[in-house]
């Protein structure tokens, strides 16, 4: 049974250390959707996704049994990537087109997590600023057409960047352009935050980019350093 967790958990030193030493359980549940409870759950490690039940949608913060994490000195640019950037056919922008990502990346995921009071969660967050917690999106833009291609969402907090979700243009002509997306957000990221939590490990691309797999013990130890 997935356990119910909840603010007051979160700010008590007992519970959350708990928690993290429970190995066999990763996601929790709430129907809590407020701005203080999600950036603490961020704050102590869990990303989170939803769940729809019976119309009813909840929150399922997950503190994972292993993580992505990406050092900035291990990225790595492929060929066809490196052709890209020789390219400059492309602009990086930063929260200039937050609901259109939304957009984008509930059209392409069926289901979709980020969808509900989840979404209009992301937008209130995007909109303000809190201590040691922002949340943003990145977008990849076509320089010439100004078609947006790629783009994702994510959030600094501990000093960590960690991403929540992304999409891609299927387009032939925009191949690679998802990757040359990451590559691009890591270089920003690089001087401004320790590393890049990825989430789950289990995608190829995140290897392929350099990241390396952590166990939650190692993760946790890296990210209250």
């Amino acid at each position: 049974m997935t356990p119910y967790i909840t603010y007051e958990n979160l700010q008590n030193h007992n519970i959350l250390q708990y928690i993290y030493a429970d190995s066999e359980t990763d996601y929790y549940w709430s129907d809590d959707f407020s701005e203080q409870f999600y950036i603490s759950l961020a704050q102590a490690g869990f990303i989170c996704v939803t769940h729809a039940q019976e119309e009813q949608l909840f929150l399922l913060p997950e503190i994972q049994k292993s993580y992505a994490v990406l050092d900035f000195e291990n990225l790595h640019i492929s060929k066809k990537v490196l052709k890209l950037l020789r390219k400059e056919q492309f602009e990086l922008r930063f929260n200039s087109a937050f609901d259109e990502v939304i957009a984008q990346i509930q059209s392409s995921f069926e289901p979709c997590w980020l969808t509900g009071d989840y979404a209009t969660l992301m937008q209130k967050l995007a909109s303000k600023k809190y201590d040691n917690f922002s949340l943003f999106s990145c977008e990849l833009f076509d320089k010439e057409k100004g078609t947006l291609i790629a783009g994702e969402i994510g959030y600094i907090t501990q000093g960590v960047y960690t991403s929540l979700s992304g999409f891609c243009s299927k387009e032939k002509a925009y191949a690679n352009w998802g990757t040359l997306q990451l590559v691009l957000l890591a270089q920003a990221l690089e001087k401004s935050v320790k590393f890049w939590n990825l989430g789950h490990p289990y995608m190829e691309y995140k290897i392929a980019l350099g990241a390396k797999v952590l166990t939650r013990d190692t993760f946790l130890e890296r990210w209250y350093q």
